[in-house]
């Protein structure tokens, strides 16, 4: 499935003079120039307050597109023991290789997305989506299903504004994640976020998704 997903992202990738090229080499140089104002230095509060009330410290952790992965720090200090970190920047990771270097229960993979193989029980989202090069949105929720076990969760937050200046990021609506994810997953929770950072109040959604039973032609029929 990952060879898949990897072929329709090159078919899909088209020249686009109003946006950056969104590989490694952009976002290492983000990194080396320190531009990460995505970055809120702490763990997100609302999947806090979701990480919080879980209580199986054994389940398979994913946290894609992680940056500085203040929640993977979260979670090591609560005693999670199996965290997946992945970013497509090298100049992310070998921070993050440092950061952790000592700790067992967290893999760090230098790598897109869209090229993992793995099977979690929970994904968190947290500024990924958002920094993806928008014509490859759709494929996102396809590879979050093929990703999750069969009762596994998609916890996130997704923003639910359009940014006045050409990203990343790009923002959304809630009708617009509504479609977007509806095809493949039951949403437990899909609501405006009532706890997000102060510096993001009012422009979340707050998702909980568990994976439907989708069959090969649900995923080709689908329209993006």
């Amino acid at each position: 499935m990952a060879l898949f997903f990897s072929l329709i992202k090159f078919f899909m990738a088209t020249p686009n003079n109003n946006s950056p090229e969104l590989d490694a080499a952009y976002w290492n140089l983000q990194y080396q120039q320190q531009l990460t104002g995505w970055d809120m230095g702490t763990v997100s509060p609302p999947l806090k307050a979701y990480i919080d009330q879980l209580t199986d410290r054994s389940i398979r952790l994913l946290i894609p597109g992680c940056g500085y992965a203040h929640e993977a720090e979260y979670l090591l200090q609560l005693g999670f023991q199996n965290i997946t970190l992945i970013d497509i920047s090298s100049e992310a990771c070998q921070t993050l290789q440092e950061k952790f270097k000592d700790q067992t229960a967290i893999k760090i993979l230098n790598e897109d997305f869209f090229e993992h193989k793995g099977q979690y029980d929970l994904i968190l989202e947290q500024t990924f989506f958002c920094a993806l090069n928008p014509q490859f949105r759709s494929l996102y929720p396809r590879m979050i299903h093929n990703l999750l076990a069969k009762k596994g969760k998609l916890v996130g937050l997704f923003f639910t504004i359009e940014f006045m200046k050409s990203g990343p990021p790009f923002g959304g609506s809630t009708d617009y994640y509504a479609h977007l994810f509806y095809p493949y997953f039951e949403s437990k929770v899909f609501k405006p976020c009532y706890n997000s950072h102060p510096k993001r109040q009012g422009s979340e959604l707050y998702v909980i998704l568990k994976p439907k039973l989708c069959t090969v032609s649900t995923f080709s029929q689908v329209k993006t």
